[in-house]
């Protein structure tokens, strides 16, 4: 038994569901015998005490929850977000690199640099990828700063407002669907698993609509339910990015599964873990187990869907 803490913020105690999934973290820690901490960023010396650590704040490299991953790590306090987990995913850039390398499907691809933002390059990236085509600014998060185009000169536009931002942007074929998978993984398993049901006036998942904020509901599904290649797919993402906790999410489209986007910090506020009942109890194992075991009951349960042959085992 040890000492198991959990980093966060005002923002993140500002929510109710987030709130309300901080104390079942507290209550299931408890009950597997664990001491239960929540530390505040004013707190942070105190990681080193600790047995283990699980960030419920927002990652960047540029956050403290980046310079409480790292004291952790140099404290051999285990942590997730790793440091490294952070770094990649907090990039869109780097964290689709980590796909191409790995040969994760992804939707068509290109990153056009500041210098490269001229008519030209953006009609050759019209004409190989297809309009319309999604823009991206590379830290986006919750669908921020992620914008569908139709036209090259809303291309251009969009372009022009975003490498005010960043020295380089993401331009990606547009996969049209009407809810996203969300698979969440841990350490190569499998823990939850639902569908993002994308609201009927946008593409995204939360967006602002004639000043109104719209969101996504959240289906939580069946594992038995969701297609073996979507499972397979999600693996692949996850273990191109490393062995921590991930939000992998993925579109189906004419049969092909696509990754949209491999998250760090996924949520764990709403009905994501609704038919995963252990999803946090494997959650506070892993971060408190030393051998880091994978976990043999959760592996029989999924041994008859997972092709465990084909997922990746290149660790970055």
């Amino acid at each position: 038994m040890g000492k198991f803490g959990v980093f966060v913020d005002r923002q993140t105690l500002s929510s109710s569901n987030q709130l309300q999934s901080l104390i079942r973290f507290r209550d299931i820690a408890e009950s597997m015998g664990h001491e239960f901490y929540f530390l505040f960023p004013n707190e942070i010396h105190k990681i080193k005490t600790l047995d283990g650590l699980f960030i419920r704040s927002k990652t960047d490299p540029m956050n403290i929850s980046y310079v409480a991953s790292r004291i952790a790590e140099l404290n051999g306090v285990r942590v997730i977000d790793d440091s490294k987990s952070i770094q990649i995913c907090a990039d869109k850039i780097n964290m689709y690199l980590h796909m191409m390398k790995n040969d994760v499907p992804i939707p068509k691809t290109k990153f056009l640099k500041k210098s490269e933002n001229n008519i030209e390059n953006l009609k050759s990236i019209t004409e190989e990828i297809g309009l319309p085509l999604i823009v991206k600014e590379p830290s986006t998060s919750f669908s921020m700063r992620v914008e569908k185009v139709t036209s090259l000169e809303e291309f251009s536009k969009v372009a022009s407002r975003f490498l005010r931002l960043s020295d380089i942007l993401v331009a990606q074929e547009f996969i049209e669907s009407r809810f996203d998978w969300r698979v969440g993984i841990l350490n190569g398993e499998v823990i939850y698993a639902c569908k993002y049901l994308i609201p009927k006036e946008t593409f995204k998942i939360q967006d602002c609509v004639d000043g109104h904020r719209v969101y996504c509901m959240v289906e939580s599904v069946m594992y038995d339910e969701v297609p073996k290649k979507v499972i397979n797919t999600a693996l692949k993402a996850a273990n191109a990015v490393g062995t921590g906790l991930y939000g992998v999410d993925l579109k189906e489209n004419s049969g092909k599964v696509y990754v949209i986007e491999v998250n760090d910090n996924p949520s764990l506020e709403t009905t994501e873990d609704e038919f995963y009942p252990e999803a946090y109890s494997k959650i506070v194992s892993y971060i408190m187990d030393d051998s880091r075991r994978k976990f043999p009951s959760a592996r029989a349960n999924f041994s008859e869907a997972i092709d465990l042959d084909g997922v990746a085992n290149d660790r970055n």
